[in-house]
């Protein structure tokens, strides 16, 4: 580590994932105190000293998403008022990225609003992991790290014989980074061609790529009410592909959606990474979560040392 102390803090969204790092890094997690007053507001204190320090606040936009929001915010004001020397927020899913046009007349571009938050409370920095779409990057009018767990997916299914694999985006949105996670794996590439008509319901007219008799993992950046992968699950079929893995890097998994698309016979497994906690009680024996600790820990190392960031992105 470099000369200038670090301090890395967490709120409340996911301190088992900030311990992880805090273990990988060699540093203490450092304790925060968070009360709630008779009218609902939020206090937050930072209990251990900021000055002149590197500072990471580590938080997740997790359920509740309104609520970790502004105690990240009133955490990066706690840090800038105790004068820290620099304050990166880390925020391993930022929810708000899905809001990042205007495809209907009267309503906000979320995804830059919270942007812009976050640099007026105190920001000098943000480190984000998988973004919903890459111009929410452009958003911030600070530097931004913006790393992928393509790696760890990648490291974990190489484990299988992917001599016959295909990997599958639902989208073709999300196809860039399916591709390029398929060049990790030495496999195929196919997309969906999908039409989003709400929330919770989508249509994929066709999937195009080579399916048949061959394995397919699907890959996606996030998977909420698993709408879209069922959707694509039974465009499969009538492909007739040989077995089915599901993979994203955010498994926020409501209504159920481990548990619907656990339900599905011909899925193997699915596998996500830890960005955000998934409670005990809703996994299944088919969900596999991959550490993106020891990859957060590097970044940060990385960016308190004035090291590349990219670099960890380079073919080995």
């Amino acid at each position: 580590m470099s000369a200038r102390e670090i301090a890395v803090f967490s709120g409340s969204a996911h301190p088992e994932l900030a311990a992880e790092i805090c273990a990988h890094l060699g540093v203490p997690l450092l304790p925060v105190r968070v009360q709630r007053f008779a009218n609902d507001c939020l206090e937050v204190q930072l209990q251990a000293n900021c000055r002149e320090r590197d500072v990471f606040i580590i938080q997740p936009l997790v359920r509740p998403v309104q609520e970790n929001l502004v105690e990240l915010l009133l955490m990066l004001d706690a840090a800038r008022g105790a004068s820290a020397a620099r304050i990166t927020a880390v925020i391993p899913h930022y929810s708000y990225a899905r809001s990042d046009k205007k495809d209907a007349p009267r309503i906000s571009i979320g995804g830059k609003l919270v942007a812009d938050l976050l640099v007026t409370a105190g920001a000098n920095r943000v480190l984000a992991m998988t973004l919903h779409s890459p111009q929410v990057h452009g958003f911030f009018d600070i530097p931004v790290d913006h790393l992928h767990a393509l790696q760890e997916l990648a490291r974990y299914f190489r484990q299988y014989d992917l001599s016959q694999t295909t990997v599958v985006s639902p989208d073709l949105g999300n196809a860039k980074e399916a591709a390029h996670f398929a060049r990790l794996l030495g496999a195929q590439v196919a997309a969906g061609a999908k039409q989003r008509f709400a929330d919770d319901r989508v249509q994929i007219s066709s999937v195009i790529g080579e399916i048949t008799g061959r394995d397919v993992i699907v890959l996606d950046d996030e998977i909420a009410k698993g709408s879209t992968v069922l959707e694509l699950l039974d465009r499969l079929r009538e492909l007739k592909p040989r077995s089915i893995r599901v993979a994203c890097t955010h498994g926020l998994f409501a209504a159920k959606a481990i548990e619907r698309i656990g339900a599905q016979e011909d899925v193997l497994e699915i596998v996500c990474t830890n960005t955000v906690p998934i409670p005990e009680d809703e996994r299944t024996d088919k969900l596999k979560i991959l550490s993106i600790a020891p990859a957060m820990a590097e970044a940060i190392r990385r960016i308190h040392n004035g090291e590349s960031v990219s670099a960890l992105f380079e073919p080995a």
